[in-house]
């Protein structure tokens, strides 16, 4: 079948695309700008087109699946409809999927990447072999990404097993229909589209009614908003905790540091052992895990003559952020610490606001623990398409600079950020770059 994808070079979209082809469907896809992930998709077969046009969707294409991004107002969206080809969203199509897998969906406002590229390379080395669909890009799938040092966010797998990252964003997840659901824990995120918490808890709910008799939810014993919804059913519930016996064994195996990555693999431990993994496997594997692109991924690096270590992170919400840095403290008690974070999208940043305070003026302050010398906040990221223009006048990184209030804490612009780096970080130092937009470009010039 042909197979075109709108917005191909989503992390979320693309994995589906590569899925396609390893079944050996003819994709094709647009998307507006060339990156490294069309590149990519183009050397594995697809025919990539950039920028969106009608004349990109043709007779002949029996399936259009399209980004949450394209509305009625893309060309190629309005086209298909015209010729009456079928239009599923991504979540759409990836549900179609899970009911034909024995699916494994990590859910959760934070650690799915992680815990679904763990997850996945547990089950790979007991000889689970499973299909995997993530939002980053694993490191250990190099050897299907045509050399790439940061690996690929799809492995193609030959048994039944689809191992998948469910996103709650727009309520994606109650498209999927798992057997087994991992829940890591559910917090204040997506507000632009839940208002509330207690909308986010009622989604979730409702999202663990996909569970048959013969589903089982795997469960963050210590998140108290998990506890609120998790009501005995039909399906069995499986909790971790942090009080589990093998957690010193993991604070001291993992590579990653950080209290939130010993839940990760917690989670793992309980799917890995209810799906007949031996412990041995299941700890050697984690005990090598070195880490998804963009989760604390460590490089050393050279500012001018200087020696420093650069971390990149994914990190964009208040509570990822602060486990983020702590994680980083613990790792280098006695280092300077540099933190530049880029807020992602203006309705995130201005729900959160609050919270962002908070938090960074904590890590701000002298008295903490787990302080951070030096942190920069730049340019918020536009996310096209997604912001509303009262709010964009409403926030800024400046008001959230001002608002914080503390010495070590400043705002600089986007394009004088390396220079001031390179002329006043010194050598020994950590430099650590978070945020979910273009910020991890940055991180490329040390």
């Amino acid at each position: 079948m042909k197979i075109h994808f709108i917005g191909i070079g989503g992390i979320g979209v693309s994995a589906l695309a590569q899925y396609y082809l390893s079944k050996g469907h003819e994709v094709s896809g647009s998307d507006l700008v060339a990156s490294e992930i069309t590149d990519f998709l183009k050397n594995k077969g697809a025919k990539i087109k950039i920028g969106q046009e009608e004349d990109n969707i043709k007779q002949g294409i029996g399936l259009v699946i399209y980004s949450p991004a394209a509305n009625d107002n893309n060309p190629e969206y309005r086209k298909a409809k015209e010729l009456n080809i079928k239009l599923q969203s991504y979540p759409e199509a990836l549900g179609d999927l899970t009911k034909q897998y024995f699916t494994i969906a990590v859910s959760g406002s934070h650690g799915k990447s992680t815990t679904t590229a763990m997850t996945a390379l547990v089950l790979a080395k007991a000889g689970l072999d499973p299909t995997v669909i993530v939002g980053t890009k694993i490191k250990e799938f190099n050897n299907l990404a045509l050399n790439h040092a940061e690996g690929t966010n799809f492995r193609a797998g030959e048994s039944k097993i689809l191992v998948i990252e469910a996103d709650e964003h727009f309520a994606s997840f109650l498209n999927y229909w798992p057997k087994i659901i991992i829940l890591t824990n559910i917090e204040k995120e997506h507000l632009d589209f839940y208002k509330n918490l207690n909308n986010i808890k009622k989604t979730y709910k409702k999202y663990l009614s996909h569970l048959k008799e013969d589903g089982i939810l795997v469960a963050n014993k210590e998140d108290k908003n998990i506890n609120k919804i998790v009501k005995k059913g039909n399906h069995e519930t499986v909790f971790y905790s942090i009080k589990q016996k093998e957690s010193k064994k993991l604070k001291r195996i993992l590579k990653l540091p950080g209290k939130h990555n010993i839940y990760n693999a917690l989670a793992v431990l309980a799917v890995a052992r209810i799906l007949g993994v031996s412990d041995k496997i299941i700890f050697d594997t984690l005990s090598k895990y070195r880490g998804s692109w963009r989760r604390f991924d460590l490089k050393q690096g050279k500012a001018g003559s200087k020696k420093i270590t650069v971390i990149s992170d994914y990190g964009h919400h208040p509570t990822e952020v602060l486990a983020t840095l702590k994680a980083a403290r613990e790792k280098y008690p006695k280092k300077k610490i540099w933190c530049v974070f880029q807020p992602h999208q203006y309705q995130r940043t201005y729900y959160l606001f609050n919270d962002f305070v908070k938090i960074f003026s904590r890590l701000a302050e002298s008295r903490s623990a787990g302080r951070i010398d030096n942190i920069i906040i730049t340019d918020i990221y536009d996310v096209a398409g997604r912001e509303i223009k009262k709010i964009i006048a409403e926030v800024s990184s400046e008001k959230l600079v001002q608002k914080i209030s503390k010495n070590n804490v400043k705002y600089i612009i986007l394009r004088d950020l390396e220079k001031y780096i390179k002329e006043n970080i010194k050598s020994g130092e950590v430099l650590i770059i978070m945020g979910a937009g273009d910020i991890y470009r940055l991180a490329d010039k040390f």
